[in-house]
């Protein structure tokens, strides 16, 4: 076999990792954020101001935002269940020296620190975990399309060839939902003198960078023979074609349906393609191509599975448009937030009860053909993804009250508080003076690029290593100079506050 081939077969007919696991491994991020804060917290207890180097800054945030998810991804995979209540421990026990060392004019009895909490206001036209949400989902996703290469990397993770839910299968689906989360309808954006028709003509020009990526990666993919595995997408479609064209649809979904109502369509959508499924060809055509013989012929057949598959990937889409709907609703209290994490995780728990039942009478999840249980599950974990970060924002809020003045890049301001607390909010992660020091607002300002990036380095490395042959040490320190240089890229556009976007 070719080079080209045996990468292709390293990649192919993997069943995926069991449900557990992937929720262990999605805990890590708002842990490693949590982690961060708190020290970012205890450095300002200690010496009175924030850490404000850059290039301490940069290394502290890529010590504990990426590199722990690299490590736990290759040579922690099989010790994964353990580095949750590792982090876990680690932050209790930052919390507890920060609350003991606190200055003796905030000491004020437990009790009357959490009524502080609950009276906290915070800024209600932010929401930090919709971006940290969206970046470290484009974080795993790099880290992932490169790993996935090395022995290292757990075949059980990488992406299932039929039926099964690996790490990677997730990718898609949380890209779907990051955007959606943030689309021009979520953030009524088109004037009320516009029409939804004229806000459609806006959404079609503004996907043409995507289709443009598309192509480009089609015409160097193929120019160069790089390893596909074709029952992803097929021949010629790919993720960044996905990406257009549930937008596109979307959009003209909801310049017909009220946007209030995008998860009746949701599940409309999820359920009539799954009847069609079920009653009719189409799944062995998604599988096995006209005729059952595997064919590549036409344009239809060649690319059957990224075609059919924007169904459900556009399902997923609604479904996130009114999930998004509901966070930005004025919430602007720490008692609105624990209400909204209430209701979110009670909606986590309907979609994982019903989930299993999905699998048992409908059929299991199937990234290849983005079925109803694919989802089922895409949206149930994103939610728990995302209402971590919101903990983990209210956890750094409260911890901020204890340390009067303190700041942390990405997180909510505090507007105001009780008398004993007042002060004034700091506009850290956006553009206020703390934005220059935070590599996830750094890559949130140019998220295409930073993925354009790692695409561009991801197949660099694999035409000039034998990735499949590497030993642990040096998959480990490629793996690191690939997302740190990454990150430093996006550090520097950050610092010189520009922003690579001309759509």
């Amino acid at each position: 076999m070719s080079q080209k081939h045996l990468k292709e077969a390293f990649v192919s007919n993997l069943n995926g990792t069991s449900l557990l696991e992937i929720s262990l491994g999605l805990s890590l991020p708002p842990l490693c954020l949590l982690c961060r804060g708190l020290l970012l917290i205890l450095y300002y207890l200690h010496y009175g101001k924030p850490l404000s180097s850059r290039k301490y800054s940069l290394l502290l945030d890529f010590l504990v935002l990426v590199s722990p998810l690299l490590f736990c991804c290759t040579v922690l995979s099989p010790v994964l269940f353990l580095t949750p209540a590792i982090i876990v421990a680690f932050c209790a026990g930052i919390f507890s020296i920060i609350y003991s060392q606190r200055k003796p004019e905030t000491r004020v009895p437990f009790r009357q620190i959490v009524k502080d909490f609950q009276k906290t206001s915070l800024d209600p036209e932010y929401i930090p975990a919709i971006t940290v949400f969206r970046v470290y989902v484009n974080v795993l996703t790099s880290i992932s399309i490169l790993a996935v290469d090395f022995p290292q990397y757990p075949r059980r993770y990488a992406k299932a060839e039929t039926y099964g839910t690996g790490v990677m299968d997730l990718g898609v689906g949380a890209f779907i939902f990051g955007n959606a989360l943030v689309c021009p309808e979520v953030r009524q954006k088109a004037s009320v003198t516009q029409s939804k028709f004229s806000n459609l003509g806006r959404q079609f020009f503004s996907v043409w960078p995507l289709i443009f990526l598309g192509a480009g990666r089609l015409l160097s993919v193929k120019s160069i023979e790089y390893h596909e595995h074709t029952s992803e997408y097929g021949v010629h479609w790919n993720f960044f074609f996905t990406l257009a064209f549930v937008r596109l649809a979307a959009s003209l979904l909801l310049a017909v349906f009220p946007k209030e109502k995008s998860w009746i369509v949701a599940i409309n959508l999820a359920v009539l393609y799954q009847l069609i499924l079920n009653t009719t060809s189409l799944k062995m055509f998604i599988l096995h191509g006209s005729g059952g013989s595997d064919t590549r012929v036409g344009f239809l057949n060649a690319n059957r599975e990224g075609l059919l598959s924007l169904f459900g990937y556009l399902a997923i889409y609604m479904a996130s448009v009114q999930a998004g709907l509901c966070l930005l609703k004025c919430r602007n209290s720490v008692q609105g937030w624990t209400e909204a994490v209430g209701f979110s995780l009670l909606t986590v728990l309907t979609l994982f009860v019903i989930l299993p039942v999905s699998q048992a009478y409908a059929e299991p999840v199937s990234r290849r053909m983005a079925n109803l249980s694919y989802c089922l599950w895409v949206v149930a974990h994103c939610l728990t993804l995302f209402t971590c970060f919101v903990v983990t924002d209210l956890t750094l809020v409260f911890t901020k009250l204890l340390v009067k003045g303190s700041s942390v890049p990405c997180c909510w301001d505090i507007i105001n508080t009780s008398k004993n607390h007042q002060r004034e909010a700091v506009p850290a992660g956006r553009e206020g003076k703390l934005s220059h020091v935070c590599l996830i607002s750094a890559i949130n300002k140019n998220q295409l690029l930073f993925f354009l990036l790692a695409n561009v380095l991801t197949g660099m490395v694999n035409i000039l290593i034998d990735t499949m042959h590497s030993k642990t040490v040096f998959t480990l320190c490629i793996l690191h100079l690939y997302m740190f240089f990454n990150c430093l890229i996006m550090h520097i556009l950050h610092a010189k506050n520009i922003v690579l976007k001309f759509w």
